[in-house]
């Protein structure tokens, strides 16, 4: 082992010539302790000890004073932290504090980047991207929904295609010891899921799995609750409204975390009945494609556009598709299905405020090494003319930097374990402990410690190994002006980074302000929303929805398709008179005659749908139905139409109805995408009931709510969720961002205030001599302390002039991601400004008043 660990520091040729020496001495050591503690403290001699280019062990002798050597020069080391105590703390809590933030934002980032990393296939596996417009529109709408003829066309089209994999997820209502339950995570999936994508099944055969309709199988957490420790493969499985019978086909191991899929049953895709390959609309699905190899990707690219020129021609639309590398759709993509992405921007920002804070402690640490250089200096010219060489004070210097850092790393990890749990729960993951004691960040500690030991003191330890013993001990030294130049420079660093990132932070926070606070258009407190199934009998819901409404704290009750906050549904309207080919795409949404009074959107023009127009959509048959639209005033717009224009002229959408009313347009969608035209129909059918309450006694109303449902709807399981946190899940990534910022910056302010502290504790005890004299000679303790803090302010100044426009630029390009933001606000600047500059008054100020009371008399004892 040691003598592996003695390659990294020397060349082959030098290790032959002292090998024989190495051993012998390792012996010596494996007498004396034991093996783990020998190499321990033979690896230990060889970092104090060894470096390339200057090794050489010529004999005993030499190696012996050595080894001596290098034993005194730990012992000088560990002297000198305990000696200089102040200093020792501050960088040695910089350095915890600053390596336990770097961990934590490693292991977050290193999670984010792992996604489907256990997959075999990722790099060549695309996932389907379709764009399409109408011909005569100049807009088009891109997103990975597709039909079910993407995959089977493809596949026998491109020879570059291996397999096509067909995907849906929805909750779903199954039967745990025979009461309803819905299950949020239930996929479909073709056969060809399990040729594509690696997960491991405990029971069954994965080629025969999927191969018919109604076959599902389960994980093995989903196998154990619906079944215990029976075995579940060949029997039945309720699944759906309709109770439709599902044969357990296999259980598959529980997936890891970090996969783009999340989901505990997963049924052939068959079952839907939508295996159909005659239009590329009723585009509802997710296609991925197995590639023969990573090289298709570009020739598949070049052929799928030509082949879908010809396609468009025969469906009168421009249709297209592109593909996303697998491997890459979490972190760059702007598309989430299955699992919200995480933004590869984000992961640049922490990555760089790890990097900031490194950059924070590392100059903290130079900057008390540098001024604590006058202390030294004696021991230097001493050392020197005992003989010690400049190499060898240098590399004295770097020790005592390792052994700093080296603790620092451990008590690094003792934190890092101790305040993961609750960063867990700050960015909402699930990091791992086990993670820390990878060989990644086992060799990311090391790193950490070798790169410290080297920037932090590299610096330090030439300027004290470059001391003149003349001068030093004749009393003549003094700190270099390169030195000093060198402090102030930091100094400004260390604040500018913490005036970016208090912008930064105070941008970030105001932009999600702001999305919690903008008008939408819509109402969204003490709105509940229930599922309630798409199937689920019409007559049945409206009893439910008139029993709700006796109850004097529900104010209003509506069947929809889908909440305001999320209105994602592609469909097309035209005019009886235009052609048909010349439509508009629009977002559609069905409710019924309540939706507008829960959501208090705004009636610019005619009238609300009235029950009767509602029921008028409802037929066993659906024979004779007749549809009403209202529309939002940018789709009346699509048509030249005012609001007042709009209203009774017929219109298509699917089918003919007529346009009964305008509203004003709201945000039905992410506050990063522009608004778009909707249309509301009427509709007997919608998989979503929103319930309006007063917000009084809201306890006693959800548990009303709950015994009606039980009682109307024994069928279908009860849960709920409030339309205001569904739409804070929308801005997750954005959130988290600006919790992890506000973390990490407050530590990195804590971090330069700390330096600061340090660096004028130092740098003010030097000057005690010149405050005496001054007291002496009448200076008043305000002038003094001006005086002593004026040089800090002046670099705060200079930190804030030089930080202010790049932290704004910055994140005014950030801002620029959403359609809808802020501007990048000045008071931001100011705000960060003041804070700044009172830190900076603060913690150099506590240590003038000190020096400015302190008495000159025993200041001036020695002189």
């Amino acid at each position: 082992m040691f003598l592996q660990f003695f390659r990294w520091f020397c060349s082959e040729e030098l290790l032959d010539s002292i090998e024989g020496d190495l051993v012998e001495l390792y012996h010596e050591r494996l007498k004396k302790e034991g093996e783990l503690k020998a190499d321990i403290k033979f690896i230990w001699d060889v970092l104090l000890l060894f470096r390339p280019g200057i090794i050489g062990i010529k004999n005993k002798e030499y190696k012996t004073n050595h080894i001596d050597m290098f034993r005194n020069n730990l012992k000088i080391a560990r002297r000198t932290l305990w000696k200089n105590k102040t200093s020792t703390v501050i960088n040695m809590l910089g350095l915890s504090i600053g390596i336990t933030s770097c961990l934590l934002i490693a292991l977050f980032i290193n999670h984010e980047m792992s996604y489907d990393t256990f997959q075999p296939n990722a790099k060549r596996i695309g996932r389907v991207v379709m764009e399409y417009s109408f011909l005569g529109s100049e807009e088009s709408e891109k997103g990975t929904f597709t039909s079910t003829k993407v995959a089977p066309v493809f596949s026998s089209t491109f020879p570059e295609v291996e397999k096509g994999i067909r995907m849906s997820k929805s909750a779903a209502i199954l039967q745990l010891q025979g009461s309803p339950v819905t299950e949020p995570d239930f996929m479909y999936a073709d056969s060809t899921f399990f040729d594509a994508f690696a997960f491991t099944m405990v029971q069954g055969n994965a080629k025969t799995a999927l191969n018919g309709p109604n076959k599902v199988v389960l994980t093995e957490s989903m196998a154990k609750k619906y079944y215990g420790d029976s075995d579940p493969v060949g029997q039945g499985l309720e699944i759906g409204e309709d109770k439709t019978m599902y044969e357990v086909t296999g259980v598959m191991e529980d997936y890891p975390y970090n996969s783009q899929f999340r989901f505990d049953f997963l049924a052939s895709f068959s079952s839907l009945g939508q295996n159909q390959n005659n239009t590329y609309w009723n585009a509802n699905y997710t296609t991925y494609l197995l590639l023969q190899d990573q090289n298709s990707f570009g020739s598949l690219a070049e052929k799928i556009p030509p082949f879908m020129e010809k396609e468009s021609a025969e469906i009168g639309a421009n249709v297209n598709f592109t593909l996303e590398p697998f491997d890459r759709v979490h972190l760059h993509s702007p598309y989430s299905d299955f699992v919200p992405n995480t933004s590869i921007d984000y992961l640049y920002m922490l990555a760089g405020v790890a990097f900031l804070i490194l950059v924070i402690v590392c100059f903290t640490y130079i900057n008390l090494s540098t001024a604590k250089s006058v202390e030294r200096a004696k021991e230097v010219g001493i050392r020197k003319v005992s003989g010690a060489e400049p190499s060898q004070l240098f590399w004295q210097f770097i020790g005592e930097s390792f052994l700093l850092s080296g603790l620092s790393v451990l008590v690094s990890i003792v934190l890092v374990y101790l305040f993961l749990p609750g960063f867990n729960n700050l960015i909402n993951r699930q990091l791992q402990l086990d993670d820390l004691l990878s060989p990644v960040f086992i060799g990311f500690a090391l790193s950490l410690v070798l790169m410290l030991s080297l920037i932090a003191g590299a610096y330090p330890a030439l300027i004290l190994s470059r001391f003149q013993p003349m001068k030093v001990l004749k009393g003549v030294f003094k700190n270099t002006d390169s030195a000093k130049w060198l402090q102030q420079s930091l100094t400004v660093f260390q604040f500018g980074i913490s005036v970016f990132l208090i912008i930064a932070t105070l941008i970030v926070q105001g932009q999600l302000n702001f999305i919690q606070s903008r008008d939408l258009g819509y109402d969204r407190e003490h709105i509940v929303s229930f599922p309630v199934g798409w199937s689920t009998d019409f007559q049945k819901v409206n009893t439910l929805k008139k029993e709700l409404k006796s109850n004097s704290q529900i104010l209003e009750v509506s069947r929809t398709g889908s909440s305001p906050v999320s209105i994602y549904s592609g469909y097309s309207m035209n005019l009886p008179t235009r052609p048909e080919n010349e439509v508009i795409a629009v977002n559609g949404n069905p409710v019924d005659e309540n939706f507008i009074q829960v959501t208090g959107l705004e009636l610019l023009a005619g009238s609300n749908f009235t029950e009767q127009q509602v029921r008028q959509t409802y037929s066993e048959g659906d024979d004779d139905l007749t549809f009403n639209y209202i529309i939002t005033e940018s789709a009346a717009a699509k048509f030249g139409w005012s609001p007042e224009e709009a209203v009774g002229k017929e219109m298509i959408l699917n089918d003919q109805g007529t346009v009964v009313g305008v509203i004003k347009d709201f945000h039905f969608q992410s506050l990063r995408n522009d608004i778009q035209p909707l249309v509301l129909f009427t509709a007997s059918w919608g998989g979503r009931l929103l319930v309006k309450i007063n917000g009084e006694n809201i306890p006693e109303t959800l548990d009303f709510i709950e015994k009606t449902w039980n009682k109307v709807l024994p069928e279908m399981p009860y849960s709920y969720k409030f339309l205001d946190e569904d739409y804070t899940r929308m801005y997750q990534s954005e959130m988290q961002l600006g919790k992890i910022m506000n973390l990490f910056s407050t530590i990195a302010i804590i971090l330069a205030c700390l330096g600061l502290f340090g660096l004028s504790s130092y740098l003010i005890q030097q000057r005690l001599k010149e405050v005496s004299i001054r007291k002496v000679l009448g200076a008043s303790t305000f002038q003094i302390l001006n005086i002593l803090s004026g040089s800090f302010v002046r670099l705060v100044f200079l930190a804030i002039l030089i930080a202010s426009p790049i932290a704004y630029w910055a994140m005014s390009l950030w801002l620029d991601d959403f359609v809808f933001h802020i501007s990048a606000p000045w008071w931001a600047v100011a705000v960060a400004a003041g804070v700044t500059l009172a830190i900076g008054l603060l913690t150099s100020g506590v240590h003038g008043i000190k020096a400015a009371l302190s008495n000159p008399v025993k200041n001036l004892k020695s002189e």
